[in-house]
């Protein structure tokens, strides 16, 4: 049975982590709140009251942090993964962070950069796209752990490549949020009924995942997060930083960063990405 040390249980990870419980990885978990290692337990997962006790027998570690320094502190700091776990334990990161960190983490061990999408609900249902760099050898050893919490998984690169599709991803993402808000307030300015409209857009070429699991809920302003404002702002400067790298344009994507930023900046950090709309409804007068 492969153990699996497991860092990192909120939103995504928590219900990652119960995933490969299910599917008979033997899953040790850390998170800085207890909380949530207690509800890994609860599934049949063990838990740590540290890293090093979460890593020390693992044959895999999985991490699922919020942002780049936070991934660089848990892997490489003095008291992090790398102290603890064994030498030929493989780390699969499934964070979103800057390319540049997962290709240092690679030089220090043997690593996967494994960002993941479909959001909560993707987490829990176990259907996540996950988008994975590093070496081939070992994609193939970690594709059966992938495989549990996924349902499209793809090898994409060396080290870093997984990051740079991801960023790609949030790049999209963040795009399509903004452009169905604009769409829905539209509608409402001209008194349509936005529900009937929601369904016959998603059946047409305007069809997307955004209208299918975020619009409703866009519509009546209900900003429960099932992925926050604050970290697709930060995603979205992963994005900003990489064009600038390689001289690329990306004139939509800095406009749509600056949106989320303006939220972030007005104290709506915590809310789900979809409050874009709730931006869109202020510009257009119509609160």
């Amino acid at each position: 049975m492969t153990k699996i040390g497991f860092i990192g249980l909120g939103i995504m990870g928590g219900p990652m982590a119960a995933n490969l419980v299910e599917a008979g990885f033997e899953v040790t978990g850390y998170n800085r709140g207890r909380a949530k290692v207690d509800r890994l337990v609860a599934a049949g997962g063990k838990g740590a009251g540290s890293v090093a006790e979460a890593v020390r027998d693992a044959d895999v570690v999985m991490t699922m942090l919020p942002d780049s320094p936070d991934v660089r502190a848990i892997v490489l700091g003095a008291d992090g993964v790398l102290a603890h776990a064994s030498p030929d334990a493989l780390l699969i990161d499934c964070s979103t962070i800057r390319p540049d960190v997962s290709r240092e983490i690679a030089t220090r061990t043997r690593a996967l950069d494994a960002p993941v999408s479909g959001g909560e609900q993707g987490a829990i249902d176990g259907t996540l796209s996950i988008m994975v760099g590093g070496a081939a050898t070992d994609f193939a050893a970690a594709e059966p752990i992938l495989n549990a919490v996924g349902c499209t998984v793809v090898h994409v690169g060396a080290a870093g490549a997984g990051q740079t599709v991801k960023a790609a991803n949030q790049l999209i993402v963040a795009g399509t949020i903004e452009l169905v808000a604009e769409a829905l307030v539209f509608l409402e300015a001209h008194d349509v009924d936005t529900a009937a409209a929601i369904v016959v857009l998603a059946g047409g070429l305007a069809g997307n995942r955004i209208l299918d699991r975020k619009a409703a809920a866009m519509v009546d302003r209900a900003f429960t997060p099932g992925f926050r404002v604050e970290l697709h702002h930060k995603d979205l400067g992963i994005v900003q930083a990489a064009a600038r790298e390689a001289g690329v344009t990306i004139p939509l994507g800095a406009l749509v960063a600056q949106l989320m930023g303006t939220l972030v900046a007005q104290g709506d950090g915590g809310l789900d990405h979809g409050a874009l709309i709730k931006l869109v409804t202020q510009l257009s007068g119509r609160e």
